[in-house]
C-alpha cells in the first residue's frame, strides 16, 4: 500500500512538471558578426534580415584625390565629414594642379582626379569619367594699393580691356586700363606657370586657351594671390574662395576684386558688383556672373567608379552638399545634382 502511495506522488509531480513548463527546451544558439553595424530601424517591406545585415555593413578602404587648387579646400571638408561617418575609410587629398588631377586619374595613381575645367574629348576616350560636384568662379584680384583701385572698383574693367591686358598685350599701364591717361604707372601681370583649371578657364573666358596667356608664371592659387597682395602694381586671378575671407566674406588682406563691365557702360552696376563673396555668388546664381570664367569643379574617375570610392562620390552629392555654402563653393541645381547621381547608378 504503501509502495502504490509513493509511485502515484511521483506520477503526479511529473505530470504537473510537463504542463508548468519545468522541463527544459531545446536552445538556440544566436551568434552575432564580430563589428556589425546596429540598427534599430526595422527593415522596410520585403528586405530580408540578411539583405539588413549587409547593407549596414561599414564601409572601409582608402579613396585617394589629387588635383584642382579650386576643390582643394572643398575635398578635404568632404574628406574630414565622411571619415566622421566612415572611420574605417581613409580619404587622403592632395593639391597640384587640374592637369596633375587627370593625369593622376588616368593613370591610376589616384581614385579621384580634381578637374576645374573642361575634359578635354581625348581625355574621354583614354577613360575619363568626370562627375560634376560644386560649382565655384574665378575673379580678378588687385593690390589694394594700385594707383588705380578706386577708380577700377567704380567702374570695373571690361572684358575687351582683360583681352587687351592678358592677350595681346596692348594695355601696358593702369591709366590705359582704366581710360585715365595721366595715371602712368605699368600694369604687373601674373598667371599660373601649373597646368591648372583656373588659368584655362580664364583663358576661355578672354577666348583663348592658357598658353596664350601673357604675365609672370606663378605656381598654384596661394603663390598666385600671395604675387598680387606683395606687388601695388600687380593684377592676377584667382578661385573666388583664395580670394575671399570664407568668415567675412571680404576680399582676403591685400587685395580688391575687379568686377566685370558687362554692359560696357562704364560704371559697375548692382547686379554686376563682386566686390564681396555674398555680391559674387548672387552674381553666379542669377546667371550674372560670366560663364566662363564660373564652371561646374568635377570629379574625374577612370571609368565608373565602385566601391568606397563610388560611395563617397554618392555621399558628396547628398548630404555633402550641406558644406558646400560653408566652404565657400555654391550648391548645384537638383537637376544637376540628379542627372550626376544617375552617372553612378
Amino acid at each position: 500500500m504503501k509502495g502504490k502511495i509513493i509511485t502515484i506522488i511521483l506520477i503526479t509531480v511529473l505530470i504537473g512538471a510537463l504542463f508548468s513548463g519545468c522541463v527544459d527546451k531545446p536552445k538556440t544558439e544566436v551568434q552575432t558578426t564580430p563589428n556589425a553595424a546596429v540598427t534599430t530601424t526595422p527593415a522596410s517591406p520585403g528586405v530580408t534580415a540578411v539583405q539588413t545585415a549587409v547593407s549596414s555593413k561599414e564601409l572601409e578602404g582608402t579613396v585617394s584625390l589629387s588635383g584642382a587648387w579650386a576643390l582643394y579646400p572643398m575635398a578635404v571638408r568632404w574628406g574630414e565629414e565622411f571619415t566622421k561617418l566612415h572611420p574605417k575609410v581613409t580619404v587622403n587629398v592632395a593639391a597640384g594642379g587640374a592637369g596633375k588631377g587627370m593625369t593622376d586619374a588616368l593613370s591610376g595613381q589616384v581614385d579621384i582626379g580634381m578637374v576645374s575645367r573642361d575634359v578635354d574629348p581625348s581625355e574621354i576616350e583614354k577613360g575619363a569619367y568626370p562627375i560634376g560636384v560644386t560649382k565655384d568662379a574665378v575673379v580678378a584680384v588687385i593690390n589694394e594699393k594700385n594707383p588705380a583701385a578706386q577708380e577700377i572698383l567704380k567702374t570695373g574693367i571690361k572684358k575687351s580691356t582683360f583681352v587687351k591686358i592678358y592677350v595681346n598685350g596692348t594695355v601696358k599701364t593702369w591709366g590705359e586700363a582704366i581710360g585715365k591717361p595721366e595715371i602712368k604707372q605699368d600694369i604687373h601681370l601674373y598667371t599660373r606657370s601649373d597646368a591648372a583649371g583656373a588659368p584655362e578657364i580664364w583663358a576661355k573666358y578672354l577666348g583663348k586657351k592658357q598658353e596664350a596667356l601673357k604675365g609672370t608664371g606663378v605656381y598654384g592659387d596661394p603663390g598666385l594671390l600671395a604675387a598680387v597682395q606683395k606687388d601695388p602694381l600687380g593684377i592676377g586671378y584667382n578661385n573666388y574662395n583664395y580670394a575671399f575671407d570664407m568668415k567675412t566674406g571680404l576680399p582676403v588682406q591685400g587685395v580688391k576684386i575687379v568686377s566685370f563691365d558687362l554692359n560696357e557702360n562704364g560704371i559697375i552696376d548692382p547686379d554686376e558688383d563682386i566686390s564681396t563673396k555674398d555680391k559674387t555668388v548672387a552674381a553666379i546664381k542669377k546667371g550674372v556672373f560670366p560663364h566662363p570664367p564660373a564652371r561646374v569643379e568635377l570629379f574625374v574617375t577612370k571609368g565608373k567608379p565602385n566601391g568606397v570610392t563610388s560611395e563617397f562620390i554618392r555621399w558628396v552629392l547628398t548630404d555633402g552638399q550641406k558644406f558646400v555654402d560653408e566652404v565657400g563653393y555654391i550648391e548645384l541645381s537638383r537637376e544637376k545634382l540628379d542627372s550626376e547621381l544617375k552617372k553612378l547608378e
